[in-house]
């Protein structure tokens, strides 16, 4: 009879290591990286003349663009204007989508009361409102923050209750053996709990409001980044069109890691990932 033979020992590996911990070191190269490979890939094909400037322009030239607009043109009062209608829609998603995601986690009856509807109206194009919005709410700010309203507040409250639903059902019976009752299980033990969650959720969400930014600033917009985008398209300025994506981009980071700082210092219970 053969020996068995022995199994095969699993090779440490920082590169490929599986939530075992990353050097910081690495982490900072492969970041730079991830933004230089398409720089670089960009003024080659731009300063290689392999695409049209007014297709394409170069980095210099979005620079150059970028300081004229910042410096002569008040681009930081469309970065103001859009930021205020953000906010306003976000904070509206998050006052309705919040409750109504915690009540369709916790009670099977507020479930079967909003899955129907919720379930429906995330999946239809926001876009397909438009008319009907106009139509009830005229084309000032309103519009614009019903349209980013309804982008995500659906989207709140099935993340939300998903989550609240993934709370392990022994740690409501084990507090439910202390003598807890409903109230003191939703307020001490479902919310806590959700808490790390219902901010992933907002984080990831807040993406979206800035997506339909730019469909709400077509409406009958004369500020806003959307605005700038939809008129630098018009008249095919691409540099300014790629200078109101970056400040986009740039405003999209800094307020993902201000909700990274923010869910690390409120929940320093859970378990956060190293990013």
């Amino acid at each position: 009879m053969k020996p068995r033979s022995p199994k095969p020992y699993l090779k440490p590996s920082i590169f490929w290591s599986i939530r075992q911990g990353f050097p910081y070191r690495l982490r900072i190269v492969l970041a730079i990286s991830a933004l230089a490979i398409p720089l670089v890939v960009w003024s080659i094909l731009s300063y290689g003349g392999w695409i049209s400037p007014m297709l394409l322009p170069t980095p210099t030239a979005v620079f150059s663009a970028g300081i004229l607009m910042f410096a002569q043109e008040n681009l930081w009062g469309d970065v103001v204007a859009s930021f205020l209608r953000v906010a306003a829609g976000f904070f509206a998603a998050a006052a309705v989508g919040i409750p109504i995601g915690i009540a369709m986690g916790t009670f099977y009856s507020m479930d079967s009361l909003f899955s129907p509807i919720v379930g429906t109206v995330r999946y239809m194009p926001v876009a397909a409102f438009i008319p009907l919005i106009i139509v009830w709410f005229g084309l000032g700010e309103s519009a614009k923050i019903v349209i980013i309203f309804l982008g995500i507040v659906f989207y709140n409250a099935i993340m939300i209750a998903d989550a609240v639903k993934f709370i392990p059902n022994e740690l409501l019976n084990a507090a439910y053996t202390l003598g807890a009752n409903r109230w003191h299980i939703l307020w001490r033990v479902i919310l806590p709990a959700s808490v790390p969650s219902i901010l992933d959720t907002l984080r990831v969400n807040i993406a979206g409001a800035w997506n339909f930014l730019v469909i709400s600033e077509l409406i009958a917009a004369d500020r806003g980044l959307g605005f700038r985008i939809a008129r630098a398209q018009r008249f095919v300025q691409t540099d300014r069109v790629l200078v109101t994506i970056v400040v986009i981009g740039a405003i999209g980071l800094l307020l993902d890691l201000a909700f990274k700082t923010l869910s690390k210092r409120v929940t320093p219970w859970a378990e956060h990932s190293q990013h």
